[in-house]
């Protein structure tokens, strides 16, 4: 064992006793030695339907009895209390789970097994370490809970990659890129063309990366745009772009993790709050207009201009003959007509969900049939809908065979998988650490935290950072976090929103710093940029955004406390990251001179 394992056990030891100790010091005041237990548990929480005392419930007016009969209150039968479930209870030990697994995280650089051990964590605590009990838990409610739970969203990313299997295939994209070589003249054409494609493949990130790249690496090539520079703004387009995309891999992953059935709305509302990745598409914009880079960048680019050398590594062609001549028949529309399928049949699925074309009061109206659609029906619904409608179009336009076609749904299952398995142990661990209550102890602590709410925000979004870049993934991350963060702040009011949406933005930024991050090394294969050269070149531009996204969360909680939501610091934000971009190009040009 070498001194660096050594340390690392030591370390994990100090925090078990840390942890041991603090679950007795730390328990929390909801909880009450209980009067009426006999072998659940040692302590009981005030019962939620009588709430133990005033303010009084229409059912049982505080005393635990239904007015008018002999009959008590089904919870907590006239003692005005309920047994907890475990000993562990809304105490800190309902937050050793998560902590286990984002320490591990953060030491192995491996997220499943670290995920995993959490989930055995957390049903070992609500069994109270009995072994049956632990397995039941862990089994039934962590695990099958999870999977059930998480059915649609499954037959969603599963669909989803058949779409993006068939799309590769179609060589849409291809044409996409040929017509950009034709039209663009200019260099600042060529990034911005990079740019919208990166947009206009939002359905997923996988998929973003690995078209972006081989579609324009020609049309960067001729105006000597370097690949570590085309990287990034594959990158940039990526995960960033996902994240606020309400019909995509990433929105079906977040309306999963919150709780209430209400995940698609809040993630919908969470956008205008999502400063590192709306920043970031500021960002790319100006600096390609601008014509302006710094730090490393600068340098590889200035290099490419002057001599020609852009960075690239030798490129394998992967595709056949007969693929080739698929592509030659391909049109830009032929990437465009599948996409405007997916989410016209998406979006019309989930307003069916939501009751706008049936009878009843979301009859023809947007808004509330949006409010109570559920995505995890009404994604793989729209989506199902539009794998057919693509198959025919793609047929019919000779493009794919009704072989390629059956084929794309085993391959695009495939490649789904690292990202169902994420969702199913972050999913488990959500579940075991709710059995623990862990909202109600993170909740009393922020009831107690006074004005220090406001920078909430601002926190959550370096502690997101932070474990994404150490995990190098964000599925992980808003998985662990969001349970944690809805708990304690809901999403009941703006400050709600701006916290959950700053746990979002920070995993996106965490993930897009990161060397270990699949869509940082997918971006860097794409742009065929040595992967080492992308990180370093990255890396300022992301802290950067990073920076004016945090003081912008900053500015967000203060504001929400005067009654200025989006529409006021979303502006600030913008206004901030040109500023900063002005302000760099100032001094760099002046130490240049």
């Amino acid at each position: 064992m070498n001194k660096k394992h050594l340390t690392n056990l030591i370390i994990i030891a100090l925090a078990l006793v840390i942890v041991v100790v603090l679950s007795f010091v730390l328990k929390s005041a909801t909880l009450v030695d209980c009067a009426t237990c006999e072998g659940t548990g040692t302590v009981a929480y005030a019962c939620p339907d009588c709430d133990g005392d005033t303010p009084q419930c229409a059912t049982c007016l505080g005393t635990g009895i239904f007015p008018g009969s002999e009959r008590t209150c089904g919870d907590c039968e006239g003692a005005k209390q309920v047994a907890a479930p475990s000993p562990y209870y809304a105490t800190f030990m309902s937050l050793v789970p998560p902590i286990i697994a984002i320490g591990l995280a953060l030491m192995t650089k491996e997220v499943y097994s670290s995920l995993f051990i959490g989930v055995v964590a957390g049903g070992i605590f609500y069994a109270n370490f009995h072994p049956v009990k632990a397995l039941d838990t862990i089994v039934n409610d962590g695990l099958i809970s999870a999977v059930s739970g998480t059915a649609g969203i499954f037959a969603f990313l599963v669909i989803l990659g058949a779409i993006v299997v068939l799309l590769n295939k179609a060589g849409g994209s291809k044409a996409f890129g040929q017509w950009a070589q034709t039209h663009v003249k200019t260099r600042v054409g060529a990034l911005l063309a990079t740019f919208a494609l990166g947009v206009l493949i939002f359905v997923d990130d996988y998929f973003n990366c690995l078209t972006v790249g081989s579609v324009m690496r020609p049309v960067s090539d001729t105006h000597k745009i370097s690949r570590a520079k085309l990287a990034y703004i594959i990158d940039a387009t990526a995960a960033p772009i996902c994240m606020i995309a309400p019909v995509s891999s990433w929105a079906a992953a977040v309306s999963q993790y919150v709780a209430d059935g209400q995940g698609l709305t809040f993630f919908i509302k969470a956008i205008p709050y999502n400063f590192y990745s709306l920043l970031t598409i500021v960002f790319v914009i100006a600096i390609s207009i601008m014509g302006y880079d710094y730090g490393k960048m600068a340098g590889v680019e200035f290099t490419a201009m002057n001599d020609g050398d852009l960075g690239a590594l030798d490129e394998v062609e992967l595709e056949d003959e007969k693929q080739v001549k698929i592509a030659a028949r391909a049109k830009v529309s032929d990437l465009i007509v599948p996409i405007c399928i997916l989410i016209v049949s998406c979006v019309a699925a989930l307003m069916y969900v939501g009751g706008f074309f049936t009878e009843g009061t979301n009859q023809w109206n947007l808004i509330s049939s949006f409010g109570d659609t559920d995505a995890t029906v009404g994604l793989p619904l729209g989506s199902l809908f539009a794998l057919i409608l693509i198959m025919i179009y793609l047929m019919a336009r000779r493009l794919v065979s009704f072989k390629v076609s059956m084929e794309a749904l085993p391959k695009g299952f495939m490649a789904m998988v690292p990202a169902i398995l994420i969702l199913t142990l972050a999913t488990a661990l959500k579940n075991v650490t709710s059995l623990l209550g862990s909202d109600m102890f993170v909740a009393e602590i922020l009831e107690n935290a006074g004005a220090l709410k406001l920078f909430l925000p601002a926190i959550i979004f370096l502690i997101a950072c932070g474990l994404a870049f150490a995990t190098g993934t964000s599925w992980g991350t808003f998985g662990i976090l969001i349970p944690i963060v809805q708990a304690g702040i809901g999403l009941d009011s703006e400050l709600g929103v701006i916290a959950m949406s700053a746990c979002l933005a920070g995993a996106v930024c965490g993930d897009h710093c990161s060397p270990i991050s699949d869509t940082t090394i997918m971006a860097s294969a794409g742009a065929q940029c040595n992967h080492v050269q992308h990180v370093s070149t990255q890396l300022p531009y992301a802290i950067t955004v990073a920076a004016v996204s945090f003081v912008s969360y900053i500015i967000a909680g203060l504001m929400q406390a005067v009654g200025l939501y989006w529409y006021a610091s979303l502006p600030v934000a913008i206004a901030l990251m040109i500023g900063t971009l002005f302000v760099i190009r100032h001094f760099t040009n002046k130490k240049k001179a």
